[in-house]
């Protein structure tokens, strides 16, 4: 009978923490997705690199994830047969992996943080062996175009985990006008290691297809939207340079899968000029996330020699980067 007790038990474990799993499930983030909503988020790694993240879950439920087995990213293989690095998740406390739960007896080796400074971090820490363990934290899935969240779900905080030793990605930006100088644009690239990041495709709307892909999310503050900021697109790096640019034109919140909520009005949304900018890039593998910070444009004054300069700059700086790819070749 304890036997019989035991498996059951087992049986009800797996079902549970499969179906927080699954509540987690869809397209695959770099900085690993482990939960949405966290409260009273703790990090922990003991001397075998094991982490230990204690959180309650929309501030309710008290859970004790363990986490291990990824460290930084890999770089776009020629296939996509090759996997890109993800963790092993508990959300038992370590009765999956391990048969009982660690949790309780978890011996915490981590040292404060002294790595690069990161965006959203809700805490860090140095592993014994010298690599980072890192928790961030923000709206990943608020809706485009400046909608406000309508929906529950589109006002959650993702609270996403990150492993990685030496340099993380980097995200370099840039701004210009484009299209004889009316629309404000910015353009850049995302490389890991000096490879630029990108995926092997992404659906009709855009959106990653696989484990390699990564979405850039760009936010525009104090524009025609409205005050303080607001989510304008989400978009994917493209070609060998990991290259991205982003025109500010008016959009159609009826085409190119925008969500959009009841009652919005057959016109055009923006152009969403902000008097500030930001981006936040999805890590690789599970690298952490990254972002980048920029005030707006004024507009462009062909007869400003600062601004001639500035723009014959930029698009030098566009050709550079392109190297030759198809993309992003409008000045």
């Amino acid at each position: 009978m304890r036997g019989l007790v035991s498996m059951r038990n087992r049986f009800i474990l797996a079902v549970v923490v499969a179906g927080f799993a699954g509540a987690l499930a869809g397209p695959a983030y770099g900085s690993q997705l482990i939960a949405r909503n966290a409260a009273n988020v703790k990090l922990e790694v003991n001397a075998q690199g094991v982490a230990l993240i204690t959180f309650r879950d929309h501030g309710r439920r008290l859970l004790h994830l363990i986490a291990r087995g990824a460290v930084n990213a890999r770089t776009r293989p020629p296939r996509p047969n090759v996997p890109q690095v993800k963790f092993r998740l508990d959300y038992s406390g370590g009765r999956l992996f391990y048969g009982h739960g660690v949790w309780r007896h978890f011996r915490n080796s981590c040292l404060p943080y002294d790595g690069p400074q990161l965006d959203w971090l809700v805490t860090a820490c140095k592993a014994p062996d010298g690599s980072y363990w890192a928790l961030q934290s923000w709206q990943t899935p608020l809706p485009g175009l400046g909608f406000k969240p309508w929906l529950f779900k589109q006002k959650e905080w993702w609270l996403h985990l990150s492993h990685w030793s030496g340099a993380p990605a980097e995200l370099d930006v840039y701004q210009d006008w484009v299209y004889s100088h009316h629309i404000e644009e910015v353009f850049g690239q995302f490389t890991y290691r000096g490879v630029g990041v990108r995926g092997f495709g992404t659906t009709h709307f855009g959106a990653p297809t696989d484990n390699y892909g990564r979405l850039l999310y760009l936010d525009t503050h104090n524009s025609p939207y409205g005050k303080g900021w607001r989510r304008e697109e989400a978009f994917v790096t493209s070609g060998p340079p990991g290259i991205f640019c982003f025109g500010f034109f008016r959009r159609n919140p009826f085409v190119n899968g925008h969500p959009h909520p009841p009652g919005t009005p057959h016109k055009r949304r923006g152009p969403a000029h902000g008097d500030q900018y930001r981006i936040t890039a999805v890590g690789p593998g599970v690298t952490p996330d990254i972002a980048w910070h920029g005030l707006g444009l004024h507009r462009y004054d062909p007869n400003n020699a600062n601004d001639v300069a500035m723009e014959q700059s930029m698009n030098a700086k566009l050709d550079e980067i392109r190297g030759g790819w198809r993309k992003c070749h409008q000045h």
